[in-house]
């Protein structure tokens, strides 16, 4: 079986973990990729081969067609190439039996709080593996591959969940808070998730996902004012094009959960308790037959307790006032269940949210906070760095839970985002925007499905075409220079799904469990094992890499000691401070 080398210096060849060639049992046929129609070039250079279907576009975007023909002929073709992309993919750590861990994020991997790489979400059996950022999606993955193998080193007997959708779960008490020490900040960050598990419930909390984080490359933006015709330039243009990205991505990102999404059943465990009803597949399993993300539905992340809540993203000044408003609302419903309750903090407040990070969006604007930082101020005092794309699933068919197509073709959905036209979303268009994302979460594979444009509905067929062909050209620029044409391969390998949703995850996910007759939990554990296998078995990373690792986890331990002997602060005035700055 071809590996996966260590180092950053592996050939990128070899480091895509899609065309690695990993089979599993039960999986075989599926988990390595599938011939799709090849991109190839006419005598414009610019076309789409006739293996792929025409596509009639209802309304010419000429706003994105010529900030795309300034691109190409701007003598720099290559400025959209070198993008800074990084992935954050969260794991449940799990018992050979499939049960939530009940021990502590092991030591040997260093502080939760403290280290870069390797922390914690919800839950202290919620590992986050945390990348730098790459300019290319091999080193990505590299990275993240090493990381993983360095992680299942200090597992012992235990797992990591192959899927999105959380193992059997048993009562809410069985999924342990996060810990994070004695510290004022670590106190804080417990004292948050509390606040998450009485508003949510825990069970929503034990949902993993991948998250993608990008930049567009300096260089570009040196170039963009006069692609985007612009007066002004510096942070205050990246900043309102970023906003531009999101807008767009709020229009047609539905189409990452179509193409990507792999959690079309939930163990009935999940449901339990939660008045949530949906069609039984077998045994310890409910489904939506066409669904491709139940994590992105209301059955997941999109909360019912978040549905009043709306953040505009017409402009960073309406962002950031909308999320200090919702962070300085109190908000009934928590004031009943109480913040301090015998001497001990269950929520940081009583307002609509706790913090910023607890609203919950497909894609968010980012700037690295400084120490103590809330992100809205990191965001007014210099503006947006990068985005942080939260939608995807965690793969059950890649070891690291992602591969490099739907790394590229992201990247290039970034680049769409931005270049194309983006008036501001009203409240009103908003509500169908929403709706039209868990419409493809819930049903995005059924036959004939609609989604709402324009006051109209619009097949998702044609639009999902439209994207993909108006992708074609961002593509080839980013391939220049590479004889093996990755992006457009990447592209490729995602109109093939649209004309056959047969290849698409979530059906290939439903297809492997009715010809195994195992439940989700069975294949999903299975899965699991697989991995921890494949890891163990992989040549392990080179001595330097090891030791990288190593001494990070020992200083972010000595990191976290350092907090918890310098407080000077009372809990209480550490939150006041916080949140007065």
């Amino acid at each position: 079986m071809p590996r996966i080398v260590s180092g950053v210096t592996a050939s990128p060849e070899r480091t895509g973990i899609e065309g690695s060639g990993l089979r599993i049992a039960g999986f075989a046929a599926r988990a390595t990729v599938r011939p799709v129609p090849r991109l190839v070039r006419n005598g414009s250079d610019s076309a789409l081969s006739a293996a792929l279907m025409p596509v009639v576009r209802p309304a010419v975007d000429r706003i994105f067609e010529r900030r795309l023909a300034r691109l190409v002929n701007g003598g720099e073709p290559r400025i959209l190439q070198g993008g800074r992309k990084g992935v954050e993919k969260e794991s449940l750590r799990v018992t050979p039996a499939g049960r939530i861990a009940q021990t502590p994020h092991p030591r040997a991997m260093g502080s939760a709080l403290t280290s870069a790489h390797i922390t914690t979400d919800f839950s202290e059996a919620l590992i986050e593996l945390v990348t730098p950022t790459f300019t290319t999606s091999w080193e990505l993955l590299q990275y993240l591959c090493d990381l993983h193998s360095f992680v299942y080193q200090h597992l012992g007997e235990e797992l990591l969940w192959a899927t999105s959708m959380p193992c059997a779960l048993g009562s809410e008490d069985d999924i342990p808070i996060a810990h994070y020490g004695s510290s004022n900040v670590a106190r804080m960050k417990t004292a948050y998730r509390r606040g998450l598990a009485l508003r949510y419930g825990r069970a929503m909390q034990a949902i993993s996902g991948v998250h993608f984080n990008y930049s567009f490359p300096e260089r570009f933006w040196e170039a963009w004012p006069a692609i985007r015709e612009a007066r002004v330039r510096g942070s205050g243009l990246i900043s309102e094009s970023y906003f531009d990205l999101l807008r767009n991505y709020h229009r047609n990102g539905w189409i990452v959960l179509l193409l990507f999404g792999v959690s079309p059943v939930v163990s009935e465990s999940f449901l339990r308790d939660r008045g949530l009803k949906m069609s039984r597949l077998g045994r310890d399993t409910a489904y939506e037959p066409y669904a491709t993300s139940l994590r992105m539905s209301d059955i997941g992340y999109r909360n019912r307790n978040q549905a009043g809540l709306s953040v505009s993203v017409n402009g960073l000044e309406q962002y950031v006032r909308d999320l200090g408003r919702a962070i300085a609302t109190p908000h009934p419903p928590y004031e009943a269940l109480g913040v301090q309750v015998d001497g001990e903090y269950r929520q940081l407040n009583a307002n609509i949210l706790q913090i910023e990070n607890e609203y919950y969006s497909f894609i968010r604007p980012k700037r690295v906070a400084r120490s103590g930082e809330r992100p809205t101020r990191a965001l007014q005092r210099a503006g947006v760095e990068y985005v942080e794309v939260r939608a995807l699933d965690v793969s059950a068919f890649d070891p690291v839970g992602v591969n490099q197509n739907k790394l590229r073709f992201l990247e290039a959905f970034m680049a769409y985002c931005l270049l194309a036209d983006s008036p501001p979303i009203g409240a009103d268009e908003q509500v169908v925007l929403d709706g039209n994302h868990l419409v493809v979460a819930r049903r995005g594979r059924e036959p004939g499905l609609t989604l709402e444009r324009g006051g109209r509905r619009e097949p998702l067929l044609g639009w999902a075409r439209e994207i993909l062909d108006a992708m074609t050209g961002i593509c080839e620029l980013l391939d220049l220079g590479d004889a093996s044409r990755p992006y457009a391969s990447a592209l490729a390998a995602q109109a093939a799904k649209v004309e056959d949703f047969s290849l698409t995850p979530s059906a290939r996910l439903l297809a492997d469990l009715e010809s195994t007759g195992e439940s989700f939990f069975e294949l999903a554990l299975r899965m699991s094992q697989a991995h921890k296998s494949y890891f163990l078995d992989l040549h392990q990373p080179g001595a330097g890499r090891l030791a990288e690792f190593a001494v990070e986890a020992e200083e972010s331990l000595r990191a976290q000691h350092r907090l918890e002997t310098q407080d000077k602060l009372s809990f209480e005035d550490y939150l006041h401070h916080y949140f007065a700055n």
